[in-house]
């Protein structure tokens, strides 16, 4: 609960520093008129005193990054705090049986029958489907001297 209350927090202060970036108006802003008007050294230069704006900018952008790195600690924590570390993390996943076992069927759904698994072998596949032995390759004709070279199959070839 508490976690949900800073990522919101979070997001509010990141859209507040982004609207207040947004609105404020920049030290190069007066550069069109630093061309021949005679105050070009103080166009770039440092500003006398800040802003609302600019000091309200300060402390959300001081706020932003100690609310982050606090987050990353927590999470840091709950990391190191949950199983040995190289045991991934798999959310919903984790609810999953082992690989190789049925999944459970909640109480009220019908149960789906299922034959047990037959290996395929020669004689069970009709004739028609079972593939023909491979045939011979022919000699493949060179471009560069028109020769024919006789090609033996190679194994991908002869399946």
């Amino acid at each position: 609960m508490l976690m949900q209350l800073v990522n919101i927090l979070f997001v509010l202060i990141a859209i507040a520093i982004i609207a207040l970036v947004l609105l404020q108006q920049g030290s190069g802003a007066q550069a069109g008129s630093g061309f021949g008007g005679g105050a070009s050294a103080t166009v770039f230069g440092a500003r006398g005193s800040s802003s609302f704006l600019s000091k309200s900018t300060k402390w959300l952008a001081v706020a932003f990054f100690v609310i982050s790195l606090g987050m990353a600690m927590y999470a840091s924590r709950q990391a190191n705090r949950t199983g040995p570390a190289g045991a991934p993390d798999l959310g919903v996943m984790a609810q999953q049986g082992p690989v190789g076992t049925a999944p459970t069927v909640p109480a009220g759904m019908p149960q789906i029958p299922t034959a047990p698994a037959q290996p395929a072998t020669a004689e069970s596949v009709p004739a028609q489907q079972q593939m023909p032995p491979p045939a011979a390759v022919p000699a493949a004709v060179s471009p560069a001297t028109g020769a024919t070279a006789p090609t033996t199959p190679t194994p991908q070839q002869g399946q």
